[in-house]
């Protein structure tokens, strides 16, 4: 019984210690996508409100992003609802229209209080940004949207992630308001880890 107690303190105190630096450390690290780049993974939810006021940040951090570095946006599955916006989210990926519906999807969401979870809502959502009803439906109910979908389900697991926003820098770090001390540093944290992983290239 000790020595569990002790192992757990132990474990404890190394993720206190990495949080000091403003991030955890992902033991064992996960491969990434393109090895060439530095990877940056954003898991998050429509529904969460600290996701929508990390936006704006984000939108910006990414206009001035390192050309070495890989964006990904992940949406997070932690319940049935969840699902659904990740299957949106993917929806809208296999249309080619992530970049105009991304922030508007947020908006409907958080300051417009729709729902946004039934396939005819999404259509209606959809519509409403250009995309043809018989598009839309064939996307949305796609194999690859499927598939996406149920390789997300375990992505959380997968990083340690047990909330939202999260980033993981390069299959490394896991950065969260908690390790950064604020969801505004962030970004700065993830800057430095960032160059830290670009100078180890």
């Amino acid at each position: 019984m000790l020595q569990k107690i002790a192992i757990l303190g132990l474990f404890c105190f190394t993720m206190l210690a990495n949080a000091e630096g403003g991030y955890d450390t992902l033991n064992p690290a996960q491969p990434v996508q393109n090895p060439e780049k530095i990877e940056v993974i954003e898991f998050f939810w429509y529904g969460c409100p600290h996701c929508y006021h990390l936006e704006p940040a984000m939108a910006a951090w990414l206009k001035t992003k390192p050309a070495n570095v890989e964006f990904i946006r992940q949406p997070a599955i932690f319940s049935d609802v969840w699902a659904k916006h990740a299957k949106a989210f993917f929806t809208a990926e296999a249309l080619g229209v992530s970049e105009q519906v991304h922030a508007d999807f947020f908006d409907a969401i958080q300051n417009k209080k729709e729902k946004l979870l039934t396939e005819a809502e999404l259509q209606k959502f959809f519509a409403a940004h250009g995309v043809k009803e018989d598009d839309f439906h064939n996307a949305y109910n796609s194999f690859a949207v499927y598939t996406k979908l149920r390789q997300a389900e375990g992505m959380g697991e997968r990083y340690g992630v047990n909330g939202v926003p999260t980033l993981i820098v390069n299959g490394k770090y896991r950065v969260s308001a908690t390790s950064a001390k604020s969801q505004e540093n962030m970004l700065a944290v993830t800057n430095e880890l960032i160059e830290k992983e670009s100078q180890g290239k």
